[in-house]
């Protein structure tokens, strides 16, 4: 019981992030479940890809609710989000589908670095500039495809990418983090089916297990990210963008450095 009331607990923390910020809180839940399952002896050499695998099913949940209600509050551009969408889904899948092919410190030192690297980009001040625009459509994919490729390692919907981008090339703050959004849905539901394929033919992953998804946990995790994800995307509107994106980084960044620390470096 004690495990189900740790997953409901972390689920409702990645649900409000997910909506206070447009993040689908798969990176955020990868080290906290990867020290859930660790402390549970699931799995042992496939702790971090279960934790990959369940945090991104979790966002389809997520992002969805999370994605609704931005929707509901007039703050997706989905003319740019149609535009972003296919780079960045195939980016995602072929990187999901690929991970049972690296070892569990690979993942975790991948999962760390670009964790860093994304935390720097959310510190950022960047202002949109009314001269900028989105580039064209194949420069536009290209862009999007390393992104989900980033965002298939990670578990990530890529809005700690995306947004900083939107924003670079003129899109509202407010706006960006709601297309980001809207974005990561459907790069969480790539995302998992190539988890699920990827670890089908793994042996010795626990029972409820879904390939790389364990759904014990991730039934628990939707059930509180789903209530909690509206209600960060009516805060959003109300507190301060640069604030919680400071605190996020320097979550992001903590949590990062004890990804690598645990399973990168053992």
């Amino acid at each position: 019981m004690i495990w189900i009331a740790a997953y409901l607990l972390s689920g409702a923390l990645v649900g409000l992030l997910a909506g206070l910020l447009g993040l689908g809180g798969g990176m955020t839940l990868v080290p906290i479940l990867s020290a859930l399952f660790s402390a549970q002896s699931l799995a042992p050499g496939y702790i971090v890809h279960l934790a990959l695998g369940t945090g991104m099913a979790s966002m389809v949940f997520t992002s969805f609710a999370s994605v609704r209600e931005h929707h509901r509050l007039g703050s997706v551009d989905w003319p740019v989000a149609r535009r972003m969408v296919p780079g960045i889904l195939l980016g995602s899948f072929a990187a999901s589908a690929a991970s049972g092919w690296f070892s569990q410190r690979t993942l975790a030192i991948a999962y760390g670095v670009i964790a860093v690297v994304g935390a720097a980009q959310l510190l950022r001040s960047t202002r949109p500039q009314a001269a900028r625009t989105l580039p064209g459509t194949g420069w536009l994919t290209l862009w999007m495809f390393g992104i989900g490729i980033v965002c298939g390692l990670m578990s990530a919907g890529g809005a700690f990418l995306t947004v900083p981008f939107m924003i670079y090339c003129g899109v509202a703050v407010r706006a960006a983090i709601g297309t980001g959004a809207a974005i990561g849905w459907p790069v969480a539901v790539f995302g998992t089916i190539g988890y699920v394929i990827s670890g089908w033919p793994v042996q010795g992953l626990p029972a409820g297990s879904l390939g790389f998804v364990y759904l014990p946990a991730l039934a628990a995790l939707v059930a509180a990210s789903m209530v909690f994800a509206p209600i960060g995307a009516r805060l959003m509107h109300r507190l301060p963008v640069a604030v919680l994106r400071r605190m996020f980084a320097v979550l992001l960044t903590g949590l990062a450095l004890k990804m690598m620390f645990s399973y990168g470096f053992d």
